[in-house]
């Protein structure tokens, strides 16, 4: 790549690609310990003065960089799964913060499948317990009777309204349990920010900052210490050097080059390079960065960079009602969940698994979501529901939908696989950047839970007294894998804090480290995981 006269060369203390839920805290935490930071963001620098309650403009939040070609029988969504700016997918997230359950820490010596966390539950519930204080956790603990041990939510739940009664009566009818959906938006005023107002506009990035996105919480926190977020900036690669003896020699990184938002390129050095620009971003950056010394790509010495992406399907059912449902109330969310079926065998509800373990189809765990609030069309809009309908049929409905309709979800767990991957296109984007293609199939067992939960969130709609109701084709969200953390060099990317075992002072963070997903929201565990990390760098032996 021939370089420019213009070329600006600068140095600081970390550099954080990526500006979502793990860049953001990171770059807070980092700068109040005095370490000057720099953080370089793809998308817009948002902020949140610009977020509206708009349905249009709740779209420009989403994925708005290069394209990510799909592949795989079942392709995913990326525009949906994915954000832009400030933010990341973070700003536009319905704040459902439950925790991983000990089991999905231990798949592989619990289940035979896939691979174990190089952690436990235990190592990561003390930052749980404070993360949810930092930003404010709404919930019962003693409601949410599958919730793991932890300390109490520091704000009492989200009120229920007239939608989710009507649900609860159908799992209530069948011998299942709901209770408050653990949310990371504010029953109360906290901290200087405002409760909710139940109007459903956490799509659009929450306007009023009842919502815990970035903008609401570590992007102002991480500004006032100093930390610099600059918009439109675009990594290409991370720019490495070999030290040492050539038995002994490492690859440390030593900056990033990336093009600002002229378009020009730029390079910026420093001792502690963190990539927070979540899975498929995290994995092409470091195919993009491979070299003559490093043709496989960095970090990549075990050949998992890119490799044992997961994300959770989506189980989404839709019914009508005589009684008005209100289902224009609530949040984006849920105001209910049920974790009943959390167990990773029909009828375990323990970590004690009978050895030798043969398993059964269906496999993995799965979460109910309960009663989202509905706008027109969009996402979690009534149009969409029934796209096989128009005009005057679709108007009959709309008229019904409005004020009838109830909207139920399960997140079913996909063990991960090899297979899932992300790998580098022969396309290019503007700057000359080879494009990612994400090759997703759905292995049998998880298309089995899928088609479990549908069937069973029709009984569910049975019971609790609705005539009509119907689901759609699987969707996908949450993406996770790509950089695996674990024990071994040879078996994972990073260790446990995210260091990457080839690149001692390159950390990666966000879910692109998770080894599996469980079935519950990624964001709560992303932040859990980052604090932990940033404890660990801001140590003397950390941040070496």
């Amino acid at each position: 790549m021939k370089t420019p006269a213009s070329l600006r060369i600068e140095k600081t203390d970390v550099i954080i690609v990526g500006a979502g839920a793990a860049g953001s805290l990171l770059a807070a935490k980092l700068a109040q310990a005095g370490r000057r930071v720099v953080v370089l963001e793809a998308g817009p620098g948002w902020t949140s003065s610009d977020l509206y309650s708009s349905q249009i403009w709740a779209r420009r939040l989403k994925w708005g960089g290069p394209p990510v070609l799909p592949g795989g029988q079942n392709p995913i969504g990326y525009n949906m799964a994915s954000g832009s700016g400030f933010g990341g997918a973070a700003l536009h997230h319905y704040g459902g913060w439950p925790r991983l359950h000990a089991e999905d820490f231990r798949l592989k010596s619990l289940y035979g499948r896939g691979r174990d966390w190089p952690i436990g539950y235990d190592d990561l519930r003390p930052y749980y317990d404070r993360i949810q204080d930092e930003v404010g956790l709404s919930g019962d603990a003693v409601a949410e009777i599958w919730r793991p041990p932890g300390k109490a939510y520091p704000l009492p739940p989200l009120p229920v309204f007239k939608q989710g009664e009507i649900l609860a009566r159908g799992f209530h009818a069948l011998g299942m349990k709901t209770a408050p959906y653990p949310t990371a938006i504010l029953s109360a005023p906290y901290k200087g920010r405002p409760a909710c107002l139940y109007d459903g506009w956490c799509d659009a990035g929450c306007p009023i900052m009842a919502l815990a996105n970035p903008l609401a919480i570590y992007v102002p926190q991480a500004q006032a210490a100093g930390a610099q977020f600059r918009s439109f900036s675009t990594v290409a690669r991370v720019i490495t050097e070999q030290q040492g003896a050539h038995t002994t020699r490492t690859t440390r990184a030593i900056g990033v080059e990336y093009f600002d938002a002229t378009g020009a390129q730029q390079i910026i050095y420093a001792p502690l390079v963190i990539l927070a620009s979540a899975a498929v971003q995290n994995a092409r950056l470091l195919l993009n960065s491979a070299t003559s010394k490093l043709p496989e790509g960095l970090a990549n010495s075990s050949g998992l960079v890119g490799k044992a992406i997961t994300a959770h399907a989506l189980a989404q059912l839709y019914g009508l009602f005589e009684e008005e449902t209100d289902c224009h109330l609530g949040t984006s969310g849920a105001q209910l969940t049920c974790q009943d079926g959390y167990g990773k065998i029909e009828g375990d509800r323990t970590l004690k698994v009978p050895k030798p373990f043969k398993p059964s189809k269906p496999f993995g765990s799965t979460m109910w979501a309960i009663a989202n609030a509905m706008k027109p069309n969009d996402l979690l809009g009534i149009a969409n529901t029934r796209p096989d309908i128009m005009g005057r049929e679709l108007h009959k409905f709309m008229l019904r939908g409005a004020k009838h309709m109830a909207v139920l979800g399960a997140l079913c767990e996909s063990i991960p696989e090899d297979s899932n991957r992300v790998e580098l296109a022969s396309e290019k984007d503007r700057f000359g950047l080879p494009l990612p293609r994400l090759n997703h199939t759905m292995s049998e067992e998880a298309m089995a839970l899928w088609a479990y939960n549908i069937e069973l969130g029709k009984n569910i709609y049975k019971a609790a007294g609705s005539r009509e109701y119907w689901s759609a084709p699987p969707v996908f969200a949450h993406l996770a894998g790509g950089t695996l953390m674990g024990k071994e060099a040879a078996t994972s990317v990073t260790d446990s804090y995210g260091r990457c075992h080839d690149v001692p002072n390159m950390v990666i963070a966000g879910a692109s480290l998770f080894p599996s997903a469980g079935a519950v929201n990624p964001t709560y565990t992303i932040h859990a995981l980052s604090l932990r990390t940033a404890e660990h760098l801001i140590s003397e032996r950390g941040i070496h």
